[in-house]
Formats: C-alpha cells, sequence, structure tokens
C-alpha cells in the first residue's frame, strides 16, 4: 500500500465522519410520526443557517464521492 492510497482511506473516513455530522445537525422536516399531527408543517421554513448547512453537506459529500471514485477504479494506488 502506498502513502496516497493510505492518506486517500483515511481521507474517506474523516469525510464519512463528518457526514454523519453533518446530516444529524439538520433540523427535522416533519416527516414520520411527528408529522401526523400537522403541526410540523409550521416549521418548514428555511433559515439561512439550514442553507449554508446544506451546502456543507453537499459538498463535503461530493469530496467524499470523489475520493470513492478514486480508490474504487483503482487510480490512486
Amino acid at each position: 500500500m502506498s502513502v496516497a492510497y493510505t492518506v486517500l482511506l483515511v481521507a474517506q473516513a474523516v469525510l464519512g465522519l463528518i457526514m454523519i455530522l453533518m446530516v444529524l445537525l439538520h433540523a427535522p422536516k416533519g416527516e414520520g410520526m411527528g408529522g401526523i399531527g400537522g403541526t410540523a408543517t409550521m416549521f418548514t421554513g428555511r433559515r439561512g443557517a439550514e442553507a449554508g448547512l446544506d451546502k456543507i453537506t453537499w459538498g463535503v459529500f461530493a469530496i467524499f464521492l470523489i475520493l470513492c471514485v478514486l480508490s474504487g477504479f483503482g487510480i490512486v494506488k
């Protein structure tokens, strides 16, 4: 295993953990059992913080996906 491949695997693991944290930080959207009463629809507006969190989450996902493709196709060995 080369140093570049080891760095790639470590970066994938770190980005995977960051993605999990980002998804958990998102506010619930009112689906599931909480949406039965109909009161969850009053909190569906997206604020600036939520929109920024969405952009960061998608950015981390894009980088993670690129690293997965690089390691999956054997581009980095």
